[in-house]
């Protein structure tokens, strides 16, 4: 059943309304000439994430990748006493962290910061589970500012947090062949890549590639399309603003290095769910829920099973997709794949 409330103003604004819906929750802003603006965060496979980690009263969780807030505030709605802490490296998470923060109180912390250093940023103790949503945020992509959306004109800038690093811009400028052809063609698995990397290595002689438009119109002049071929099922750029964008932010090292950390801060019994987005972060994930559960991690395994050890058990055999209705309702959520695993306690474990 949904409910509607008019805030206070301590919480998220003031007159700020909040619809909640089972489906996702609905921000009502106050519009400049009257009536409401609505905003909506809907987070993916919110029903599922629930289902598996079965949030207990008075339990303690960690959402290592905060964005829109929409798992968080699902966690810490399902039971009396569940305490959530909450990471996210993008400063743009911190003014709604803050609203959840006024909203829940110390049942509530945000701590800035990529999931890759969770030990630094997080306090002493353990989780009795822990969620991953990989990848970028609907807030980031529909940001034309911060550049990830082909679909928005912008500048081309592409990090997860604005305050560090290189931009989009500014790498495209310097990057090596090399590094471009593993942005375009590993990262991004781009069928097209040698053209897409000559068409970007062209472009910059004559003119820096500054705005998101800049680098759409390389790679389309570089993926020119048969007149009698039927259009492609996603934007010819997709796969390079995936690609790039991995690169610049460092996703796949940064993801081998939280997995193993994250675990080791699960209570026994507890629960570690990853939701990625990409077949690359999905590999990655497989493969380390598969060492941990004393599995073979891929056909070419040379490890005897006998000399694994099981330090987990899965929870999903096969990873968890949207239904056709929450993709028809969230487009965004049709690549989307939830995988859990169950932590073991010490007896159960085998060497």
């Amino acid at each position: 059943m949904a409910t509607f409330e008019t805030t206070t103003g301590r919480n998220i604004g003031e007159g700020v309304r909040r619809f909640f819906h089972p489906v996702g929750h609905f921000l009502f802003h106050p519009a400049p000439f009257g009536g409401y603006r609505i905003m909506t965060h809907d987070p993916v496979l919110l029903g599922e994430t629930l289902e598996i980690m079965r949030p207990r009263p008075g339990g303690r969780y960690l959402d290592a990748t905060f964005g829109g807030g929409g798992h968080a505030r699902a966690l810490l709605e399902s039971e009396s006493g569940v305490i959530v802490h909450a990471l996210d490296r993008d400063p743009a998470a911190r003014s709604r962290a803050q609203g959840m923060r006024e909203f829940f109180g110390s049942r509530f912390s945000f701590h800035a910061g990529n999931f890759d250093e969770l030990d630094e940023l997080l306090p002493p103790g353990r989780y009795d589970g822990i969620l991953f949503d990989l990848g970028v945020s609907s807030f980031q992509l529909d940001d034309a500012g911060r550049g990830f959306s082909f679909r928005h004109g912008g500048p081309l800038d592409m990090r997860m947090n604005p305050e560090e690093g290189p931009s989009a811009a500014e790498w495209l400028r310097t990057a090596t062949r090399e590094q471009l052809v593993e942005a375009v063609r590993d990262f991004g698995e781009e069928r097209e890549w040698r053209r897409v990397v000559e068409a970007i290595l062209r472009a910059r002689q004559s003119k820096p590639l500054e705005s998101t438009e800049d680098l759409v119109r390389v790679v389309e002049s570089a993926k020119v399309r048969p007149p009698r071929k039927r259009a492609p099922a996603i934007h010819p750029a997709t796969l390079t603003f995936q690609g790039i964008r991995i690169a610049l932010n460092d996703e796949l090292e940064g993801i081998r290095r939280a997995l193993p950390a994250a675990f080791e801060r699960l209570e026994p019994g507890g629960v570690l769910v990853v939701i990625s987005f990409h077949s690359l972060e999905d590999r990655l994930v497989k493969r380390f829920f598969r060492r941990l559960c004393g599995e073979p991690e891929h056909a070419g395994d040379p490890v005897p099973r006998q000399l694994k050890s099981r330090r987990a058990e899965p929870i999903t055999r096969r990873p968890i997709v949207p239904s056709g209705h929450e993709i028809a309702r969230n487009p965004r959520s049709r690549s989307s794949k939830l995988r859990a695993i169950r932590k073991l306690s010490v007896h159960d474990e085998e060497y």
